[in-house]
């Protein structure tokens, strides 16, 4: 990983002593991208578990379980259902009215693909890594993948509703890289690569958070894990990390003989959860209110050399 100001000076390189990439080590922090990583868990799964071109529409109480229809006109019966579908979940309302939290933070996500010779600035300064850049309140962060694209948001602080205020169109690079040399202005025109070859659309994606102290009564039949349950920021990190081990604590109460019930081991499994995810939020607010600050180069250069 670099930290960098805006004109791409480095001020911060991990490349000579990041930790040993050894799950023993309590400071490796293992990357993968996200398909490689569906790809594997779905590949872990019976042929037919997953059921596709099935369009979550509603769903209706019977029994002592879920009638479920969908978009295709089917319909399934469940007797438990855990909503894993995102932090604006159509499963969440009917456990919960709590709905997320803008963050005050808009992240406009781009995608350069064959960074090689489509960025090649960038590319032999990101070095398979990772970028952080920082300058006037606002800043650029910049990822690699294994497939050769590289995946990049300018990050910054403005209204919710931001993109439909803003005029532009997202479909036009010219557009978008006019705006960028206006807003984040006198940063480097090494930058510039990254909107001039990027893929249309960009996608313009508020930062939303779900209260700390959430809290809803538990049911015997609905549960939630991942973003539908505790949608954060990404600036700790720990967003896909939360989703992954909730699937793995909500399994673990459902087989386990200690609970008697189906209504105990889900609250267990939900108060353990919310608690452990509260901490996550917090520590992503944090980091991003440091993050968009005025002294966020100077914050981040002495939180990552400390470490």
């Amino acid at each position: 990983m670099l930290i960098v100001n805006e004109q791409a000076e480095i001020v911060f390189s991990d490349y000579e002593t990041k930790p040993d990439e050894n799950f023993g080590n309590e400071d490796f922090r293992p990357e993968i991208d996200r398909g490689p990583l569906r790809n594997m868990l779905l590949d872990s799964l019976e042929p037919e578990t997953v059921v596709w071109d099935s369009h979550f529409i509603s769903m209706e109480k019977q029994n002592n379980g879920w009638l479920l229809h969908f978009k295709n006109g089917s319909s399934a019966y469940a007797d438990l259902v855990i909503a894993a579908d995102g932090a604006h979940s159509k499963i969440r309302p009917y456990l919960t009215d709590l709905r997320p939290i803008y963050s005050g933070i808009l992240m406009l996500e781009g995608n350069v693909s064959n960074a090689e010779t489509a960025a090649p600035h960038i590319k032999e300064l990101i070095k398979d890594g990772k970028i952080m850049a920082f300058g006037n309140d606002k800043n650029l962060l910049l990822g690699q993948k294994g497939s050769g694209d590289l995946g990049f948001y300018a990050s910054f602080r403005t209204d919710e509703n931001w993109a439909a205020k803003s005029g532009l169109d997202f479909s036009d690079g010219k557009q978008v890289l006019e705006w960028f040399k206006k807003e984040y202005c006198g940063w480097s025109t090494i930058w510039y690569e990254l909107f001039e070859n990027a893929s249309v659309p960009f996608i313009p994606r508020p930062i939303y958070y779900m209260p700390l102290d959430q809290g809803w009564e538990t049911q015997s039949h609905l549960t939630l894990l991942g973003d539908a349950a505790h949608v954060m920021p990404p600036f700790a990190g720990e967003g896909a990390n939360m989703a992954m081990l909730d699937a793995l604590e909500l399994s673990r109460c459902l087989t386990s003989d200690e609970f008697s019930t189906l209504y105990e081991a889900i609250s267990h499994y939900e108060t353990q959860m919310r608690q452990r995810a509260a901490k996550a939020i917090k520590e992503s607010l944090e980091n991003g209110d440091k993050m968009h600050s005025e002294t966020a180069l100077a914050t981040m250069l002495e939180f990552f050399s400390s470490h």
